[in-house]
């Protein structure tokens, strides 16, 4: 086989494995979405998913957006993932009104290294933003652990500059990328003893220490109390539980999407972090029902995405 050859098989795998990471994200994020409507309230309680067709959120639009460049480039080019994320918003996906002006302006012509720098006087959105978006990055660098936590820094930077959010993106990549290591998944304390590892000592990892240190609770509510559960849609209150829920569930997605969500909060985006993470795994893909009822992948993903299951028009 030439190098051509092997380089093409690489990256169909790397496509296939976050595509996998992305459906799974994508389940999370629009499920997760349908219990902030008031009616759905009592079906949360009882674990019963609503009727009906869900629509899913900017965490699932900005993702597929990171997908859509690894597909094209190989890596992260921040200048074309800047580019995608302003081209492909839509202002009814629910972005923060940050993010929203902030697209926008990038639309009209203006520097993302300016604009994203600026945010929050000159402090950088430390949001989870970031991280919400990132898990399929991970599993395209499943084995690859120190590059995707790179990779993932450097994704961040073009909408969250602050700190906190740059480390929560880099953990749920690391947490992607070993959840999708070809040899198997690893246990749950394997699995955020090396997401610690591989971050940067901040708020973001302090809470990843303690969720490390939860792993043998059982009550999802209990765990939020203290690791939080991004009530503020701060990385550093979103992060450590999602991955803790996620750690525990990595080869059954149901049971790792109603642990996430029972304990309230931004449910959208920890089940979206948690689920992209555990269908990272290869025993960790979403039910076909609840594939069937998600809203499509969007049409505007790249030829090498176009056959997997759960693409269509968006």
């Amino acid at each position: 086989m030439n190098a051509d050859s092997t380089r093409d098989r690489t990256r169909d795998a790397r496509a296939d494995r976050a595509l996998a990471s992305l459906r799974g994200l994508a389940v999370g994020d629009a499920l997760g979405s349908q219990f902030f409507v008031p009616r759905n309230h009592p079906l949360l309680k009882r674990r019963e998913p609503p009727p009906g067709t869900w629509q899913w959120t900017d965490d699932t639009e900005m993702a597929a957006s990171v997908l859509a460049v690894l597909v094209r480039h190989g890596r992260v080019d921040q200048d074309a993932l800047a580019h995608s994320f302003a081209h492909h918003h839509d202002f009814d996906r629910g972005y923060g009104p940050a993010v929203n002006r902030m697209l926008r302006l990038i639309r009209e012509g203006g520097d993302w290294r300016e604009l994203a720098a600026g945010l929050f006087n000159g402090q950088g959105s430390w949001g989870n933003g970031a991280a919400m978006r990132i898990a399929p990055l991970g599993a395209w660098y499943a084995g690859d652990p120190e590059q995707a936590t790179h990779q993932a820094e450097i994704s961040a930077y073009t909408t969250h500059q602050h700190r906190e959010a740059v480390v929560g993106a880099m953990a749920v990549a690391a947490a992607a990328c070993l959840a999708a290591d070809p040899a198997g998944p690893p246990s749950p304390e394997e699995l955020l003893d090396g997401v610690v590892a591989l971050v940067p000592r901040s708020a973001v990892g302090a809470g990843l220490r303690r969720a490390r240190d939860m792993l043998d609770y059982g009550d999802p509510g209990t765990v939020a109390a203290v690791l939080g559960c991004g009530r503020r849609t701060s990385a550093h209150d979103t992060v450590p539980f999602a991955l803790w829920s996620a750690a525990r569930a990595l080869g059954d997605y149901e049971r790792g999407f109603w642990t996430t969500a029972l304990a309230g909060g931004d449910i959208d985006t920890t089940c979206a972090i948690a689920g992209g993470v555990i269908a990272s795994a290869r025993t960790g893909a979403p039910p076909e029902h609840w594939l069937s009822r998600t809203e499509p992948l969007p049409h505007w993903l790249p030829p090498a995405c176009a056959t997997a299951p759960g693409h269509g028009p968006g």
